[in-house]
């Protein structure tokens, strides 16, 4: 049985790959994560805001916005204790390809093209095997068109990738008018993978305190349909690798990403709620659904469900919609929807 892919040029034992996360934030967590079966593991983000030093962008960040996204500064637990500086982020990069014979992959967290950049010249450094962008930004400003905040994004990617050799991901959120175009200029800008998607966590309202309140709720299941339908949209189209991570909880989601035509399945959540063996038993368990079904490899399935080779390409898009819709009714007495065939 060969469980092995290939992802942004990095030869891995298997798929399944813990997404950036308070999972790896010290050397001792990494060498958990690969006894207990880490293809790679991916460095929880260092931000912009951090290496710039602007503690007031800082502040605002965390008062107002921080908890938006996974690796906020706010998700991680016991901050006071907790030691997120650049210099120390590198030296926990060092520690760790020295500690694990895994691939280790950076990230860096920011939106703007300045001197933070250069860190990821440090992280390469530092001897990591590739890095993760993590893209995030929200254009408040109503007079900024959608392809100006499309330019920021691609001026990132192609500084970064003028500056360092190992292979890069774009790890982006999917609110772009024309996602598929924004892939292809992904892949163009010099990006070697794509990963779908950064969960955005939106803040709450505390009626009582009259407060933004953080809102910090972990994965499920559900999440996995969107990256998963862009992936099997995207693939075939846009030369690029892609990594799903929202939504992986399982062996048959790790399948169905194969399937769609993701190298590599990311996961967070499900290791944070019920422990980091959970790789273990998902491996086993995608081990025993391949063997039952007859798959001899990862390639295999690979893209097999994408939309350039299943049956029905509309199930993707629009027509998909409607027939959803059309199949459901009201039952006889007018009190309920049901679901019929169509």
């Amino acid at each position: 049985m060969d469980l092995s892919t290939t992802y942004m040029g990095l030869k891995l034992e298997h798929p399944i790959v813990p997404s950036a996360s308070p999972l790896s934030d010290s050397v001792d967590k990494i060498r958990a994560l690969e006894d207990a079966g880490a293809a790679a593991v991916v460095m929880y983000s260092l931000f912009e805001e951090q290496l710039e030093g602007e503690s007031h962008i800082l502040d605002h960040y965390m008062d107002f916005g921080a908890e938006s996204f996974a690796e906020a500064l706010s998700y991680f637990p016991e901050m006071d204790s907790y030691s997120v500086g650049p210099h120390e982020y590198l030296e926990l990069i060092r520690q760790a390809k020295d500690a694990v014979n895994i691939p280790i992959i950076g990230s860096l967290n920011g939106i703007s093209s300045g001197g933070w950049i250069e860190y990821a010249k440090q992280i390469e450094q530092a001897g990591a095997d590739g890095l993760e962008l993590n893209i995030y930004y929200i254009p408040t400003d109503p007079t900024m068109p959608g392809v100006e905040v499309e330019k920021q994004y691609m001026n990132v990617v192609r500084e970064v990738k003028q500056r360092v050799s190992i292979p890069v991901a774009v790890k982006v959120g999917p609110f772009f008018s024309a996602f598929a175009n924004m892939a292809a200029q992904i892949h163009l800008a010099g990006a070697d993978a794509l990963v779908l998607f950064n969960r955005f966590y939106q803040p709450d309202l505390d009626l009582e305190y009259l407060e933004v309140t953080p809102n910090l709720v972990l994965s499920s299941r559900h999440e996995l349909r969107l990256p998963l339908r862009w992936t099997a949209i995207l693939f075939g189209r846009v030369p690029i690798d892609m990594a799903i991570t929202s939504g992986v909880h399982t062996h048959e989601d790790v399948l169905k990403g194969m399937m769609a035509g993701a190298k590599v399945t990311m996961l967070a959540s499900e290791l944070l709620r019920n422990g980091i063996e959970r790789m273990g038993q998902i491996r086993a368990e995608l081990v025993n659904w391949m063997e039952e079904h007859e798959y001899e490899s990862i390639a295999q399935m690979q893209g097999s469900m994408s939309q350039i080779n299943v049956a029905d390409p509309a199930a993707f898009e629009r027509a998909n919609y409607m027939k959803m819709l059309q199949s459901w009714r009201l039952d006889p007495a007018g009190l309920a929807l049901r679901q019929v065939e169509i």
